[in-house]
């Protein structure tokens, strides 16, 4: 059995991991650790969860101790993007525990938290930079930060990055980046834009794929419970009320479906907390903290939370709103059934989401088991209201009411940038 030291990680880095639950490589790492400690560019694909973090962050601490010198004011010597700032957060949070006990800093910078402390920060230079593009733009154009020496540049969920509408970002912050530079990008799935990104930024790549797109964790139970989007809030209470006390995710559609039925749900006696764009850097890790401690036990989100969140004992993921993009039912169901154990997704479609569900099937390449209801029919699929109409938004009231409150005059919807009323891509992660 392979283990870190055949890799041939320095021993600082080894020292570091004798101290976490890290012993044996998992497939990603063991195939791609090797690559990047020769120097070699390297596209990844892997499922969340596999252990991409380590994957890239091991062989690039170790690049980085073998030749250390200091970064020197506002310079950075390596650079690793992220598309959300949970996942730039948790990024951080693996490297320091791989770097205690050695000179090497790592910096995080995101969107909601203050650009003034964080270009104070900068102004000693760093190691390694772990940022969402968005900030890292505002930091580059202040003149806060330099990458003019940076060696090293990680993309990591870049295909979430390009559905999040960040190519742009990505190719302003290259221009700031030399040529000469050793460059990785993990991708969970391959689309045609994935390909042309690889082809503009990295050379003569070593390409690794330890599973096929579309495959969720081995141990998730599968689901789906087909009823009207009016009845999906009853239906999720009594879904939490047969498993009380155990840690679940819901995720919704909009921002603000999910703060609404976050909202709902703790008028109704449970312990939530939410998560998605509007809330401050402040609030998401706060509740992230409480739901890790337990004392928030359901967490309604909006994919901010369907990648790289790695909260263990997670028993449930209840798809509330289903996706507009299959392959995020992929990265959202794999919130549970994290490091070997067991757990169950349930899926809510209502007749307007009849397309993304068969489009999620077809994805799998199998058919999900059905535990209620039957599927909808042509005639009601034609029948019901389309995004724009309210879809996302909690029906346990109506329109309006707060608990205990009588229900206000429905307004007219707004009009919305997308299907859903998500808002623009970059500021919803700066």
């Amino acid at each position: 059995m392979t283990t870190f030291a055949d890799l041939g990680l320095s021993e600082k880095l080894l020292n570091a991991l004798s101290n976490t639950n890290l012993t044996t490589p998992t497939p990603i790492q063991e195939q791609a650790i090797p690559h990047i400690m020769k120097g070699a560019d390297l596209m990844g694909l892997a499922q969340t969860g596999t252990g991409k973090t380590a994957a890239f962050g091991l062989p690039l601490l170790h690049r980085l101790l073998e030749i250390h010198h200091p970064a020197g004011p506002r310079h950075v010597r390596a650079l690793i993007l992220a598309p959300t700032r949970e996942l730039v957060s948790q990024i951080s949070e693996n490297l320091l525990t791989f770097t205690k006990g050695t000179p090497t800093k790592v910096t995080t910078v995101v969107g909601g938290a203050s650009i003034h402390k964080q270009s104070e920060r900068l102004a000693r230079g760093t190691d390694v930079l772990v940022a969402t593009p968005g900030r890292l733009i505002d930091l580059l154009e202040r003149g806060a930060v330099s990458l003019e020496k940076c060696g090293y540049l990680v993309l990591d969920e870049a295909d979430h990055m390009l559905d999040m509408g960040f190519i742009h970002s990505l190719r302003k912050i290259a221009k700031y980046i030399p040529l000469k530079r050793q460059t990785m990008l993990f991708s969970a799935t391959m689309p045609k834009d994935i390909e042309e990104l690889a082809g503009t930024y990295l050379r003569n790549p070593v390409k690794v794929q330890v599973s096929p797109p579309g495959k969720p964790a081995d141990k998730v139970t599968q689901a789906v419970h087909f009823t009207p989007q009016g009845d999906k809030a009853k239906l999720l209470e009594s879904y939490l009320k047969e498993h009380p006390g155990e840690r679940c995710i819901v995720f919704g559609r909009t921002k603000h479906g999910s703060e609404k039925l976050m909202k709902l749900l703790v008028s109704w006696g449970f312990q939530a907390g939410s998560i998605h764009g509007n809330k401050s850097q402040n609030q998401r890790e706060r509740t992230l903290q409480e739901f890790r401690e337990g004392t928030v036990e359901i967490l309604v989100a909006t994919d901010v939370a369907a990648r790289g969140i790695d909260i263990p004992g997670v028993k449930h993921v209840y798809n509330y709103d289903l996706p507009n993009v299959a392959e995020n039912y992929v990265h959202r169901i794999g919130r549970t059934a994290r490091a070997g154990t067991e757990g169950r997704a349930i899926a809510f479609c209502a007749p307007a989401e009849m397309g993304e569900f068969r489009d999620i099937e077809k994805l799998l390449k199998k058919a999900i088991p059905v535990v209620g209801g039957a599927p909808w029919a042509a005639d009601a699929v034609a029948a019901a209201p389309k995004p724009s109409q309210g879809r996302g938004r909690p029906q346990g009231k109506p329109r309006g009411a707060a608990p205990g409150k009588p229900a206000v005059k429905a307004r007219s919807p707004r009009p919305q940038g997308k299907p859903g009323g998500t808002t623009a891509p970059r500021r919803a992660a700066r």
